[in-house]
């Protein structure tokens, strides 16, 4: 009989069955899917009066067609003046700039950005509101102390984006169980919704892939009494830089450090997401002042400096962070160490040199320099080897 790799469980919270087990699946099909690359959108910036940077950034755009400016903060404003809300693009550029037709002392910029996640899709401006203030890719303080200008209004040039035809996920090789198994005896066509949860080769669950509804079966070719199930996916699958990670998960939670090295960049981002959902949920902090050792051999990115980070606090496979706002969390504590504590880089040359000052306008990794400032902000002392 083959290994099962995956198990397919109940996740309806509504239902008695919630947690049941329906079915172990010998392998699987159409199930990992890369995530498109983020939809640029054109914007109009409507009576635009551009300062500094922007006003330069504008000029360089008529020069050479468009010219990047990286992220640009919309300020709220209401009637008074006062800033209500914001409202970012990311890696943005210029495309170009034109006398506006109520006010020829102002400008109608054309730029094309990302929105950044987690924010409205649009923003409202408040009723007598003059308009935004636009802020640059500076410090907080500073780029409020010098906005790059102002505009009155924003409009969106919509373009249809390009339909993707969403592919079910096979389920190959299927030993039902439960209420799975009492449906299919029944002939009931509506089957319910799962989630599809990888496990290692002892039968554990390592990380759950998606959830799904599931719409279909066929006797399978893997042997009697087995099915094969089609599973519509209801969120979001997995990257094809999963497969390699569980690869190396497939014992379980990894004995030996530095596996993680072994993936690719999406491989290192995607461990993060299975030390986290690894992590032991009542661990004790480490005693307050004791050292942990952080190998920097393989530190060649940020996702790698978060990857070694878990491992010197946790173990292998061990989380503390994914980035800045989560590593923050981490250290409030009941994460495996809580400030102040010691933390003795070695090889730090390596990530001096591979997470230097990046020569870029867009959302860039953060550098050697600022991962740093971060640590001794929040009270860890870090000790370069």
């Amino acid at each position: 009989m083959d290994r099962p790799r995956y198990a397919l469980v109940a996740y309806d919270p509504w239902e008695v069955e919630y947690g049941d087990t329906w079915a172990h699946c010998s392998d699987v099909e159409g199930l990992f899917a890369d995530p498109p690359p983020p939809v640029r959108e054109r914007y109009e910036l409507l009576g635009c009066a551009p300062e500094r940077e922007f006003s330069a950034a504008i000029d360089l755009a008529r020069a050479e067609g468009s010219a990047p400016i990286g992220l640009l903060t919309l300020e709220l404003l209401d009637k008074a003046g006062r800033s209500v809300g914001e409202w970012c693009l990311q890696d943005v550029r210029i495309l170009g700039a034109r006398r506006c037709a109520r006010d020829l002392t102002l400008l109608d910029v054309t730029v094309e950005g990302t929105p950044v996640p987690d924010q409205p899709d649009y923003p409202q401006r408040p009723p007598l509101s003059p308009g935004f203030r636009l802020c640059g890719d500076e410090p907080w303080d500073t780029a409020r102390e010098l906005p790059w200008g102002t505009t009155r209004d924003l409009a969106c040039v919509y373009e249809e984006p390009p339909t993707q035809q969403e592919t079910a996920v096979r389920l190959l090789g299927c030993t039902p169980r439960n209420a799975l198994r009492r449906a299919l005896d029944a002939g009931e066509e509506d089957l319910g919704s799962a989630v599809l949860r990888r496990l290692d080769r002892f039968g554990e669950p390592v990380q759950d892939a998606v959830e799904g509804e599931v719409t279909a079966w066929i006797p399978s070719a893997r042997g009697p009494g087995r099915v094969d199930l089609t599973l519509q996916p209801l969120a979001e699958r997995p990257p094809s830089a999963a497969h390699d990670v569980w690869e190396l998960w497939a014992d379980g939670r990894p004995g030996l450090p530095n596996l993680w090295a072994r993936c690719d960049e999406p491989g290192r981002r995607f461990w993060l997401t299975t030390a986290l959902a690894n992590r032991a949920r009542t661990a004790e902090d480490a005693a307050p002042g004791v050292t942990f050792h952080l190998d920097g051999r393989h530190i060649v990115d940020v996702p790698a400096f978060f990857c070694a980070l878990g491992e010197a606090v946790n173990g292998p496979g061990g989380y503390f962070g994914w980035g800045l706002d989560a590593l923050a969390d981490c250290l409030c504590g009941r994460f495996g160490a809580r400030p102040p504590f010691t933390l003795l880089w070695h090889d730090a040359h390596i990530a001096r040199r591979c997470l230097g000052v990046q020569p870029r306008t867009d959302s860039r990794p953060h550098t050697f320099e600022e991962l740093l400032a971060f640590l001794t902000e929040k009270s860890v002392v870090v000790v370069l080897g």
